[in-house]
């Protein structure tokens, strides 16, 4: 059974510290809504899924301790909170869908007395985790219908039970596949400038007991010439309604990559990271991160003081390089979203 990534724990928000993993295991406890914000924006807590479930655990002790004398006063209250934990990453789109969620549920309550209306914060809250589990699994089912028994896979950054309630999205392929007792094998890119591949992924792999080769960000294409990959599973942080996917940078390349090598490209995403609103990719915003993870990485200073650092944390890749896409719901081609939804 995967690791409890992120839970509401008698009135806390325990989640794990992911910046400290492979080294150490360390569950923190975030009180108030600075704590979740901050653990968002680090990315102490990362991967869609899990961003949204923190956005809903983040609003609930926002206004735990809410002295509103009306539903105006608090869904004030609630406003502020909710904007304020939408500032901590822009991509990911779970966690708007998620904040969204939690004040539709407020709005659809009003009529209640202000500790009831927490109580049913938390409940849905509660149901965002659980209905993530279940995502988890089904997309595990669906997506393990394209491993064949011997299939070599290659990944970039982490979508595995670290980014969720559960099992992951591209990673619940892969375990659901060796549950199977499909003999499978992983190689993982190592996602720079911050490793989430190296620290994350592997380390989750070993976990499960899968054989998992480390590589280097820029060693895909040789890998992928020598034969060694079968196909390609990434998750994601948002798809546009053309199917155009943001995903951790990178993960363009690596789709450029398997189409020149004839090399199945697939997106494994719950429909909660579905944004419907923005037509194409060049709609979403991508996140600009600091300098300083690129020239000081991991606290080691690798690159001349002053020097210009572009450092953009997601790349879109167009619809047209993916294969498919593995949701809870089955597998769809890139142009058949709407109808999936719907």
């Amino acid at each position: 059974m995967p690791l409890l990534t992120i839970e509401w724990n008698e009135g806390k928000v325990r989640l794990i510290d992911q910046t400290l993993l492979p080294a150490e295991l360390r569950y923190i406890e975030c009180t108030n809504v600075d704590e979740v914000w901050e653990a968002i924006k680090v990315l102490r807590v990362r991967g869609a899924p899990a961003i949204g479930i923190a956005g809903a655990l983040g609003t609930v002790i926002g206004i735990w301790n809410s002295e509103a004398k009306n539903f105006s006063e608090f869904n004030e209250q609630l406003d502020k909170v909710t904007s304020y934990l939408a500032t901590s990453r822009p991509t990911a789109v779970n966690l708007f869908w998620a904040l969204d969620r939690m004040k539709a549920v407020a709005d659809a309550n009003k009529d209640k007395d202000i500790p009831q209306l927490k109580g049913i914060l938390l409940t849905e809250a509660l149901e965002i985790i659980d209905e993530d589990r279940t995502m988890c699994r089904a997309i595990g089912k669906h997506g393990a219908e394209l491993i064949k028994d011997g299939d070599t896979i290659l990944t970039h950054c982490n979508a595995g039970g670290l980014a969720t309630a559960d099992y992951g999205t591209a990673l619940a392929v892969m375990f659901t596949a060796y549950e199977q007792g499909k003999h499978i094998k992983v190689f993982a890119d190592e996602t720079r400038p911050l490793l989430q591949g190296a620290r994350l992924t592997t380390w989750e792999l070993m976990q499960a007991g899968i054989d998992v080769t480390l590589i280097c960000d820029n060693m895909a294409a040789q890998v992928m010439k020598e034969g060694k990959i079968n196909c390609v599973i990434v998750g994601a942080d948002r798809i546009a309604a053309n199917g155009d996917t943001a995903n951790k940078i990178g993960t363009y390349g690596v789709a450029i990559l398997a189409k020149e090598h004839k090399i199945p490209f697939y997106v494994a995403a719950p429909t909660s990271t579905f944004d419907l609103k923005l037509a194409n990719g060049d709609l979403i915003p991508i996140e600009q991160r600091k300098a300083e993870e690129i020239t000081e990485g991991f606290g080691k200073r690798t690159a001349p003081q002053g020097v210009k650092v572009y450092n953009p944390a997601f790349d879109v890749t167009p619809a047209r390089l993916i294969d498919a896409i593995i949701t809870e719901k089955g597998i769809i081609k890139p142009n058949n979203i709407q109808s999936l939804i719907i």
